[in-house]
């Protein structure tokens, strides 16, 4: 039975380091077949739309997060990685302020974060993974304030089960179809958390968001696929598969 490891949204620099490495620690000693990013490894924040004409824009701590990035991915052993809002942040940014270097190929996501080095697969767009299951990051339909929704009603769009991130949120719902007492389809939608310090995410108002702490797996025999959440403690520990993990 393969495993594929979900990683949910690290935002670096804003992640958090005792949960990606209690996460990294459970990647190295059980060695799943991959470990798949949902979006938003990098913040760049820099570079967002909010920090245009504010102090964070003249930090010029580009080149630090972008090495930061890189060496978080290595160390979850990330293997496939999805667009997202936040790493779309580059393209834009160089889109609306700098047109002229929009092909430079040094400036593409995937080489400025030197993926083919880590070997690493880029998906462009929302892409197949498992038997019938999509990875996407999250924002290619409606957020919704529930854990799991987001997810499921781009699985109804998509008319796959999705596993994504962006909402930050834990959550696991399906929805079913059914003739004469038989079940045709069974879609599911799974949001895999964050792995951020809420502390560094300073827009939040109060110190305070609707988000959980954790990452995903699916476990995969044949066509046979089975999505499950792992909730992480505030100190970054988790239990799977009978047994306790740390950062240790």
């Amino acid at each position: 039975m393969k495993r594929l490891v979900i990683v949910s949204d690290l935002q670096v620099p804003l992640h958090s380091v005792p949960h990606v490495n209690a996460l990294a620690n459970y990647i190295t000693k059980t060695k799943p077949e991959e470990v798949i990013s949902v979006g938003d490894e990098a913040d760049f924040t820099g570079i967002s739309r909010w920090a245009h004409g504010t102090p964070l824009q003249y930090e010029t701590n580009l080149h630090k997060e972008r090495e930061a990035t890189i060496a978080v991915l290595r160390q979850l052993k990330v293997t496939q990685m999805v667009r997202s809002n936040h790493t779309d942040r580059l393209f834009n940014t160089i889109k609306l302020r700098v047109p002229e270097f929009r092909h430079l190929p040094e400036l593409d996501l995937a080489n400025f974060l030197r993926l083919a080095d880590l070997g690493i697969t880029y998906h462009r767009q929302p892409a197949e993974i498992a038997p019938s299951w999509i990875l996407a990051h999250g924002d290619e339909g409606n957020l919704s304030q529930t854990g799991g929704v987001t997810a499921l009603n781009l699985a109804k769009r998509f008319g796959k089960s999705v596993v994504c991130g962006h909402t930050h949120r834990m959550g696991l719902l399906h929805h079913t179809e059914a003739v004469s007492g038989k079940p045709t389809r069974v879609l599911w939608g799974l949001e895999v958390g964050n792995l951020m310090d809420m502390k560094k995410a300073t827009y939040l108002k109060g110190g305070y968001g609707n988000w959980q702490q954790g990452f995903g797996i699916l476990y995969v025999d044949g066509n046979r696929v089975t999505p499950h959440l792992v909730p992480m403690r505030p100190d970054g520990s988790f239990t799977l598969e009978g047994k306790l993990w740390t950062a240790k």
